[in-house]
């Protein structure tokens, strides 16, 4: 059996092959991360295993792929670029791969935090354009920092918040404990958090959470930051709760549609900070990232798919 990292970026190219370098796996690495799907059954040949980091797998074209038995998705969100039921229908596994960068994230999360209560964004555009623009920031010392969602990367958010003099609050789907954090029912979270983070996977269950609904509980003037994915939020209601103030800034690192499309709404408001889905790009989660993928190829190679 082999197996092919089929879109491998520089930096991620460069972490398989050091790791490679000390254990006799048979991956091979494709270096040109701006494949389409359609490469995908040429990319592989007679792989069974099929790394993959952003590349949208559709079911048709993967059935075409007749060695393919498993696919390795470098992340949690493998049903952004893929139907995993489907897939299993034609015979192919998909692994997913949780806890490689839950303090990489939950580091963005803050920083998002941050910047989004002082504006740090909208000063920098500002100053570039030779404009000294001034603005009034949150203290965010004394504030409550509200978690949708409680995994691992919510509860180091949790610690590190705690670490700036935070209040944390958290809601989760299932009844959870940990030390610091209070646990309430969603209304109260959303009603009484200046801050609210989103740690939803993505699933049937949680697209559009955040609805139009819930976006109208949360309080008045509070801050909106999401490292999860795009579609756990309805995205028009959240750009209308940003131009009535109802929501005063949000720190977003993950969209509706990825590559953000140039001249998106988003783009055009003041008090939006942006990242480009980077959250979990520290050197840290990417040796974590590609030893679990190489873990997943061996013990399927081990046990003999």
């Amino acid at each position: 059996m082999r197996a092919v990292f089929v879109d491998a970026n520089e930096t991620l190219a460069a972490v398989t092959d050091k790791l490679l370098a000390s254990q006799k796996l048979p991956v091979g690495i494709n270096r040109n991360p701006s494949i389409k799907p359609d490469d995908l059954p040429g990319l592989l040949g007679d792989a069974e295993i099929m790394i993959v980091d952003h590349t949208a797998v559709p079911t048709p074209i993967a059935a075409t792929c007749k060695a393919l038995k498993h696919v390795v998705f470098l992340g949690t969100g493998a049903r952004s670029y893929m139907n995993p039921e489907e897939l299993g229908q034609h015979g192919i596994s998909v692994h997913t791969i949780k806890g490689y960068g839950d303090t990489a994230v939950a580091e963005c999360a803050i920083a998002l935090m941050w910047a989004s209560a002082k504006s740090f964004g909208e000063m920098d555009r500002g100053m570039r354009e030779g404009n000294w623009l001034r603005r009034d920031a949150v203290q965010l010392t004394g504030k409550t920092l509200g978690l949708i969602g409680f995994g691992g990367i919510a509860a180091e958010a949790a610690r590190m918040a705690a670490g700036c003099g935070m209040k944390v609050m958290a809601w989760n789907r299932t009844p959870k404990t940990h030390p610091g954090v209070a646990f309430v029912p969603l209304e109260k979270l959303l009603a009484e958090s200046h801050v609210i983070s989103l740690h939803l996977l993505l699933n049937d269950e949680t697209k559009g959470f955040l609805s139009r609904e819930r976006i109208a509980q949360m309080r008045p003037g509070s801050i909106l930051i999401n490292t999860a994915r795009g579609a756990v939020v309805d995205e028009d209601a959240m750009l209308e709760a940003l131009r009535s103030g109802h929501i005063a800034h949000a720190g977003l690192d993950v969209f509706t549609v990825e590559p953000l499309p140039s001249g998106h709404a988003l783009t055009k408001l003041p008090n939006v900070t942006l990242s480009a889905h980077s959250a979990f790009r520290t050197p840290e989660a990417s040796d974590n990232l590609i030893g679990a993928a190489l873990d997943h190829c061996r013990r399927i190679i081990a046990s003999g798919g």
